[in-house]
């Protein structure tokens, strides 16, 4: 039989499992975002890699409290040297994206 630790546990695996799926599906979409920016702004993005940066909780334009996320990636426009960049996103929206100042 179960007892309250078990399910305890259980409900906690759970709520860890879900959390770990949801950070990778927005990491997916956040990588989408980048790749679709970079090829407008004529860049290569670099490892086809983004790395959480920093998570927060914020509320969006309804009033519902999204995770924040910031992350990384580095581009290159001639090649020859690399460049960092950032995305941000509030849930599934992109807030901001941003390139270092490269050469063309």
């Amino acid at each position: 039989m179960l007892e309250s630790s078990d399910l305890l546990l259980l409900g906690l695996i759970a709520l860890v499992y879900m959390y770990w799926s949801n950070s990778q599906l927005a990491k997916e979409w956040a990588m989408r975002a980048v790749r679709a920016y970079c090829q407008e702004m004529e860049v290569q993005m670099l490892d086809d890699y983004i790395v959480l940066h920093r998570l927060w909780f914020k509320r969006d334009a309804s009033g519902a409290i999204r995770f924040w996320r910031s992350y990384l990636f580095e581009f290159t426009s001639t090649g020859e040297r690399r460049y960092k960049g950032s995305i941000v996103t509030l849930g599934r929206r992109v807030l901001n994206i941003e390139l270092d100042p490269y050469r063309m």
